[in-house]
Order: C-alpha cells, then sequence, then structure tokens
C-alpha cells in the first residue's frame, strides 16, 4: 500500500470519527450538578401502607435521591408482611417495618437485618376497631379478632391483652392481611379488627364500630424504621448514608411544600387530602435528634436498645419467635450520627 492511499484511509477514518463524536447525543448530567457518570444500579428499598412511610415517595417524584448521588428504586407492596418476606429472603436492600417485626424476621434474613433510621413513632395510627357492644378489653375474650398474624397489629393486639392480665388465645384469631382484615370486620365477619392507616378507615364504616384502643396508649412500643441489609451495610455504606440524608431531605421539602407534599403522599396512599390529615394525626415523624435519643441507651421504651430486648422477651413468651436474635446486630446510628454531625 503506497503512502498516499495509506493516508486517504486515515484521513476517512478520522473524519468519520469526527462526525461520530459530533453526532452523539452529549451524556446527561446528573440532578446533583456533579460530574457526568454511568447509572449505577439501583438499591432496591420496599415500602407499603402507612403514613410514617408514605414520604418516601415525595423522594421518587421530586427527585431527592438524584440529589443525594444514590439510585433507588423504591418497591410498594400492598401487603406489608410481604415486603417483610421479601426483605429476608435477599429480594430487597432494605424495607420499611417496625422494630418488632425486624426482631421477629433478623434470625432468618439472608443477609442482615439493620435498623439505621427511625421514621416514626405510632402515636394512635395502630388501632383495634370493635363492634358497639365491645366496651373494654376484657370484653374482647371469646370474640373473633381479624388481624395479620405476627406483625404490628397483632402485637398491639397482644400489648392491650397482656395489659389486663389476658392472653392472646382468650380471643379467637381471624388471620387476614391487613387490608382483607379491615374488610372483613366491616363486613361483619369479626368482632374487632387491628388495623394501620388506611384500613382502619374501612373498618369504621361499619354501622356502630368504634375505637377500643390505640398505640397511643404504648408510646415508644411501634418506632417504624428503615432497616437494610449487613450486606448493603458493609459493601456500600456510602448508599445507606445518601438514603439517611434523602430522608432528611423529605422532611424539609415536606415542611416547604406542604400542600404539594400532601398531594403526593395521598397519591401514593390512595386516599383524598382531607383524609390524609386525619391519617397524618397518629403519627409523630421524628426529627434528627429523636432519632440520635432513639437509637441511645436508655430506661424505657423510648430508647430502642432498651425497647428491643424487651419485645424480644415479649415475643418470645407468647410464641411470636422460638428464640431471640443477636440483638447486638439490628441497630445502627452511624448514619444519623453521620448526618447530625455533617448538619452542625
Amino acid at each position: 500500500m503506497n503512502r498516499r492511499k495509506l493516508l486517504s484511509i486515515l484521513s476517512i477514518f478520522c473524519l468519520s470519527l469526527i462526525l461520530t463524536i459530533s453526532c452523539s447525543p452529549a451524556p446527561q448530567s446528573s440532578d446533583s450538578g456533579g460530574t457526568d457518570a454511568p447509572q449505577e444500579e439501583a438499591i432496591v428499598i420496599g415500602y407499603s401502607n402507612w403514613a410514617g412511610w408514605w414520604p418516601w415517595a415525595i423522594a421518587e417524584q421530586e427527585g431527592l435521591f438524584a440529589k443525594n448521588n444514590v439510585n433507588v428504586e423504591m418497591k410498594w407492596f400492598d401487603g406489608y408482611l410481604a415486603s417483610m418476606e421479601a426483605f429476608a429472603a435477599g429480594q430487597l436492600d432494605g424495607n420499611s417495618q417496625t422494630l418488632n417485626d425486624t426482631i421477629s424476621f433478623a434470625a432468618d434474613a439472608v443477609n442482615g437485618e439493620v435498623a439505621i433510621l427511625v421514621n416514626d413513632n405510632s402515636a394512635g395510627n395502630d388501632k383495634i376497631i370493635v363492634t358497639e357492644d365491645i366496651n373494654t378489653i376484657e370484653d374482647l375474650k371469646g370474640k373473633k379478632v381479624a388481624v395479620e398474624e405476627g406483625v404490628v397489629d397483632d402485637f398491639l393486639l397482644t400489648l392491650a391483652l397482656e395489659s389486663k392480665g389476658m392472653k392472646r388465645d382468650d380471643v379467637e384469631i381471624v388471620p387476614l392481611e391487613t387490608g382483607a382484615a379491615a374488610a372483613a370486620f366491616a363486613s361483619g365477619q369479626a368482632d374487632a379488627v387491628g388495623a394501620f392507616p388506611p384500613f382502619w378507615l374501612t373498618a369504621l364504616k361499619r354501622e356502630g364500630s368504634k375505637e377500643l384502643i390505640s398505640s397511643a396508649e404504648f408510646p415508644g412500643a411501634i418506632p417504624d424504621l428503615l432497616v437494610v441489609s449487613q450486606k448493603l451495610i458493609d459493601q456500600q455504606p456510602e448508599k445507606a448514608q445518601a438514603l439517611v440524608n434523602t430522608w432528611f431531605d423529605v422532611l424539609d421539602f415536606m415542611e416547604k411544600n406542604p400542600q404539594k407534599a400532601d398531594e403526593i403522599m395521598a397519591a401514593r396512599a390512595d386516599v383524598t387530602t382531607e383524609e390524609l390529615q386525619l391519617l397524618k394525626k397518629g403519627t409523630r415523624i421524628f426529627t434528627i435528634e429523636e432519632n440520635l435519643e432513639a437509637f441511645s441507651n436508655g430506661s424505657n421504651m423510648k430508647h430502642m436498645p432498651f425497647a428491643a430486648p424487651q419485645m424480644a422477651e415479649f415475643m418470645v413468651g407468647v410464641g411470636f419467635i422460638p428464640e431471640a436474635p443477636d440483638l447486638s446486630k439490628i441497630l445502627d446510628d452511624q448514619f444519623v450520627q453521620a448526618y447530625a454531625d455533617a448538619a452542625k
């Protein structure tokens, strides 16, 4: 091949390369305004129908995960129990669940379960709804109670019974997913139901129905959490931190944009914005200061290191779990501590 032909070929190659580069679309910058980077595989976090977890929909819709440089898929579950089962089986990187339910599933979780954030405390939003002829907890004896077995409102029911010297065996459990339990009660198939929002709205549609007791009577007993796998913490701690940082960005958005925030949450919960206001009342969203308190040692149920052994002992005693898991592994405050330090 002579020099001229070689130079012609090289010229054509270079021109083609220039045209290819100039015609290619420019890479999109991230929402965070940082340097361009390939999209990482999403971490998947489960959540379900609870007032303290609806704000995660704001993070998705308003691009707050991207702001914190993390790619997150929030996976919605119609049934709370299904979300916990998926997480324990390793199908999720994290899940939204209560402390007592985290204790219940911790021993069987393939990647470990670690609470890194308190979203809220149930302060009346978990309820036992009853027929008009039931006026006391003692009146539940021998009655049919529809409840999702082994999860949060089953725990509330048992706490209520124990507070009056009764046992769970004193009532007839009708085991149903929470939405189905509320519907069964509303249609007359049970005498009582344990439910969280928005499902107790369905229960209260039954004529004469009323609230017998709620989580307000047991302060600190039902903390609602973001729980992630130990695998995520070990391999990608920066993403666990980004999740915590995003949550507090969500709370800031809610404070500055209350109407839009309510619209997003109402749409996610499938309720009206008017109903949303009612459902929010029994949920105490935690500040960073309340998070630090909840993770700290103490002598009452407000402190999770105190509450967790009490819950584990209680659940073993009533047969929810065969034995307590290693509770030293289920609480990790490093990420809320890091957020608090950065906020200073």
